[in-house]
């Protein structure tokens, strides 16, 4: 007979229901542009680092890299609707904290034809990236998520 092996964690990491292709879709559903970011071009990556409770709700965001312009808050905002499953860890109510770099760029633009002498730009692709890497004691984990819209 073979022994059984014991977990290498004590405390076992909280991971997004659904895997990194639900958190994509959530994210892609609830994120929005910025309309001052918009108007004034900008592009960048805001870096969040969050507190998972027991429970697995967000329950604190901080700001670690600002962007401005109405981009910190709103990733702020899309992060903490994020619900996360947390295995419970022998009676122990714990704390866990990530970082996650969520990334803004421009939608592309389509010129559309309204009458021959009038052109109008419309956004038709709005692109965001999420990612998030382990700290560096850790092994493993972390990951990137590219959310493209046609």
């Amino acid at each position: 007979m073979k022994k059984q092996r014991k977990e290498n964690s004590f405390i076992k990491k909280p991971s997004y229901k659904g895997g990194r292709e639900a958190l994509k879709q959530f994210i892609g559903a609830n994120l929005k542009y910025p309309q001052e970011a918009y108007d004034n071009k900008i592009e960048g990556t805001v870096k969040i680092k969050y507190t998972i409770n027991h429970r697995g709700d967000v329950i604190k965001t901080k700001v670690i890299s600002k962007l401005g312009f109405g981009c910190d808050e709103e990733a702020c905002r899309v992060v903490r609707l994020l619900k996360f499953h947390v295995e419970r860890a022998r009676g122990i109510k714990v704390l866990h904290h990530k970082d996650i770099n969520v990334h803004f760029h421009m939608p592309k633009q389509k010129i559309v034809e309204n009458k021959p002498k009038e052109k109008q730009e419309i956004p038709t692709e709005i692109s965001y990236e999420i990612t998030s890497k382990p700290k560096k004691k850790e092994t493993g984990g972390g990951y990137t998520i590219t959310i493209n819209y046609d």
